[in-house]
């Protein structure tokens, strides 16, 4: 009887391992599992967050119309009577210097934010993005536009802040929805410009920028301080003051008990580690030890690897040069489009991006992110391989070198391929990636990690878009858009392999992933030893 009992035991507890086993992994499948068990939220519930996430997502304002803008100045410039005429090489640096000097913001970012809160730091941003609109209202040198271009970029670089505050605010079940409206701010950003291209000169653009900077700067000044910050970054013991301003903080974004409570027991079992270790950050070289094995941890390195390829490959799929260099990419393929010349297209872009921003925005809370990241590449993928096609098809070279086109009446078509790319594009794989900053890497290194994150993407957006004028000449505009094409499926295969489903997963469930990976793999070893000796 002892021996039956005890092998009942054994495989009663091979069954329940098996089941821990399978609940892991079942927690990164595309189908989320388990959200019933979570307090269900309603709209007034989440009425304070989603405020605070719009105001927040101001900011980002900025970097959109920094995007529209270049192409507008650039070609302001070129046509202005004045004495600023430009060359082709101050042309790509006028685009491009924007996003150069972007990872200065971002890296100062993520220290700046850890010292004095999450809030200072969204109304630093808006500072130097006020100089840098004084500075072009006033510019009478190529000097002047290049250090307002220098000025912008940092500035849009210090609202990096805006992603790692509203993933702390928001409850998981509305997060990925709320960090998705970034793009729909960044859209509306590019949006801004393009609409007023057709009515203001470069100049007086710049007028209507700087009031919006400052009205943005007002608004920041009704948000909360993050509850993470309150408890995790502050200097000292967590003491009863700290608890109260977290409470406060906390009790304005949550209004009803049961979710306060909820959130609550999430922040002080995130940030347990935080507090702990919090006396030791003083010392600078412990402090630099724990942030080295805080980087090595899988919980860490692994996501950054992650988000790492996908700004690479993001990046090198171009749907940013083609904002940056819209008018330019649009004269390039022939500058009319039946009744659209290249200003009505330009338009069009920016409407169009706005618009499936808002669609994406909805559709993240629904079917995660995976999803939308895979369906995302193989549009772009679709896109701009039947662009090049077309390209191919419709231009022929005579002797001399010189362009014909064969199929002018077809002309919108190939209108239609551009614009149906930045739609697919902005559906996921455009935007999704900056907002996985917020949820993927851990609260501790959240801001540095971020910063970057944030940094690494603009680098690389620089070299793409310092280098197309001159990518242009040696591989003609149907050879790149190939290349666009190879990126974007290879995208799409990178996500569907590596990237997790984080929708409706809390930051201690999404960092449990990271660190059970290698865990997992040794169970699997052990069982497949097992049964076989």
């Amino acid at each position: 009887m002892n021996k039956i009992e005890k092998i009942v035991e054994e495989r009663t507890h091979t069954i329940t391992e098996h089941n821990k086993l399978h609940n892991e992994v079942s927690n990164f499948l595309p189908r989320i599992t388990n959200r019933n068990s979570e307090e269900k939220i309603t709209m007034a519930d989440v009425t304070p967050q989603i405020i605070a996430s719009c105001i927040i997502h101001c900011m980002t304002i900025k970097s959109g119309i920094n995007m529209a803008y270049s192409t507008i100045l650039l070609d302001g410039l070129e046509s202005d009577n004045v004495d600023m005429k430009i060359t082709e090489s101050e042309a790509s640096w006028i685009a491009s210097l924007v996003t150069i000097t972007l990872p200065i913001g971002s890296l100062i970012a993520g220290p700046l934010m850890d010292k004095f809160g999450r809030k200072i730091v969204c109304l630093l941003s808006c500072i130097p993005a006020a100089i840098s609109w004084v500075s072009l209202i006033f510019a009478k040198s190529l000097i002047t536009i290049y250090a307002a271009r220098v000025v912008a970029g940092i500035s849009a670089g210090l609202t990096t802040v805006g992603l790692v505050y509203i993933s702390e605010i928001t409850h998981p079940q509305i997060r990925p929805m709320l960090l998705c409206l970034t793009s729909v701010f960044v859209s509306f950003g590019i949006l801004i410009p393009c609409c007023l291209a057709v009515m203001l000169d470069w100049r007086k653009m710049n007028i209507i920028f700087f009031v919006l900077e400052c009205f943005i700067f007002f608004t920041l000044y009704f948000v909360p301080e993050s509850p993470y910050w309150l408890v995790c970054f502050q200097n000292g013991m967590l003491d009863e003051k700290r608890i109260c301003k977290m409470k406060h903080s906390l009790k304005q974004l949550n209004k009803r008990q049961t979710i306060y409570e909820e959130e609550y027991s999430r922040i002080m079992e995130t940030c347990g580690n935080c507090v702990v270790n919090d006396k030791a950050s003083k010392n600078i070289i412990v402090s630099v030890k724990n942030y080295y094995h805080t980087f090595v941890s899988p919980e860490t390195y692994k996501p950054m690897l992650i988000l790492f390829s996908l700004f690479l490959l993001q990046q090198l799929s171009g749907s940013y040069v083609i904002i940056f260099y819209a008018i330019s990419v649009f004269r390039e393929m022939g500058g009319t489009f039946g009744n659209f010349n290249e200003h009505g297209a330009l338009v069009m872009l920016g409407i169009i991006r706005f618009v499936i921003s808002i669609v994406t925005v909805f559709c993240s809370r629904k079917y995660g992110r995976r999803v939308l990241c895979i369906l995302s590449g193989i549009g772009m993928a679709i896109s701009m391989f039947l662009s090049g096609m077309y390209m191919h098809f419709a231009v022929s070279y005579d002797e001399n070198g010189n362009t014909e086109e064969t199929m002018v009446n077809q002309k919108w078509l190939l209108l239609f391929f551009i614009l149906a790319y930045i739609c697919t594009g902005s559906f996921g794989f455009i935007i999704i990636p900056w907002t996985l900053i917020g949820e993927l890497l851990p609260v501790s290194i959240r801001g540095i990690g971020g910063g970057i994150m944030v940094s690494f993407a603009y680098i690389i957006m620089f070299a793409v878009i310092k280098s197309y004028p001159y990518i242009l000449k040696s591989m003609t505009i149907e050879g790149i858009f190939f290349f666009f094409s190879f990126v974007s499926l290879t995208g799409a295969a990178f996500i569907y392999f590596f990237l997790p489903e984080t929708l409706g997963k809390s930051f201690s469930d999404i960092e449990k992933f990271f660190s059970s990976t290698r865990k997992k793999k040794m169970h699997s070893r052990r069982s497949i030893n097992s049964e076989n000796p």
